[in-house]
């Protein structure tokens, strides 16, 4: 699996790096070589203003054409990186096993009109 990281606003800190690729590690190591690659992006919305502004935006391509992104907003990057990877952890296991990664979903799944006609 393929991790790049984008910062945007500030610079990468080592111990940012290594705290995506251990998190990210962690959160997709059941997913294997099914994963092609990775793509996390960092950014500082508001600049040197504060607040709950700290942006992860992650999207992870799957074998096939699935490609799963999360993003996550929150006043401590660590914090939006530890959500946004478990969030796309959870949700990448869940397409892998329903088989989500490379076909259309099954009928049952697609959304149905389930108004009557009159």
């Amino acid at each position: 699996m393929r991790i790049s990281i984008q910062c945007r606003g500030f610079s990468l800190t080592d111990a940012l790096d290594n705290h995506v690729q251990q998190r990210l590690g962690f959160a997709l190591s059941r997913a294997g070589n099914r994963l092609r690659r990775v793509d996390v992006r960092l950014s500082d919305i508001n600049g040197p203003r504060g607040g709950v502004d700290k942006r992860c935006l992650i999207e992870a391509r799957l074998c096939g054409r699935t490609v799963v992104v999360v993003e996550d907003v929150q006043a401590d990057m660590y914090a939006a990186i530890d959500r946004a990877a478990d969030r796309v952890g959870r949700t990448v296991l869940r397409r892998l096993s329903l088989g989500l990664s490379n076909r259309r979903p099954p009928a049952a799944l697609q959304t149905r009109n389930l108004v009557p006609e009159i």
